[in-house]
């Protein structure tokens, strides 16, 4: 449940806080709230704007993605909360971007970094967090396997 409480979660909000980027800001256009700085951008490739035009094949890769998860998690059923919610966060995350590139063809991003060299959007911030919580969660399946491994000696 925790899986699909917040890959649904994450849907949500990136899909509304675009909705309402585009539905405010020109592109191009910025606004601050408080020290937040917020810029429409429009992405038709990837990360970092690589491989501009080819937002329909990413949208291809992350539905493949998305789909790999649910079939993983159907037969494999993954254990443990953190877990579960890094998948949350990958899936609601690619979902976002896909139906962004599928629809219009780019992903809207608006969200200015501190250093002022990226614009991400809320899917991408949930990807982020859905690799450092995978890591972590691979840190803590090597230490609890190091932990059961000298017990058992």
């Amino acid at each position: 449940m925790l899986f699909y409480t917040t890959s649904i979660l994450v849907l949500i909000i990136d899909q509304l806080s675009k909705y309402m980027v585009r539905s405010t800001l020109d592109v191009g256009e910025t606004v601050y709230i408080g020290t937040t700085q917020l810029t429409h951008y429009e992405n038709s490739g990837m990360a970092f704007s690589l491989f501009q035009g080819y937002a329909r094949l990413f949208a291809l890769v992350a539905i493949l993605f998305v789909v790999g998860i649910l079939y993983y998690r159907m037969h494999e059923a993954p254990k443990g909360k953190l877990l579960n919610t890094a998948l949350g966060f990958l899936v609601g995350g690619a979902a976002g971007n896909a139906i962004d590139r599928i629809i219009f063809g780019r992903v809207t991003d608006f969200l200015v970094s501190r250093s002022g060299k990226g614009i991400l959007n809320f899917a991408d911030h949930a990807i982020n967090v859905g690799i450092v919580l995978l890591l972590m969660h691979g840190i803590v399946q090597y230490v609890v396997g190091k932990w059961g491994k000298r017990e058992a000696k």
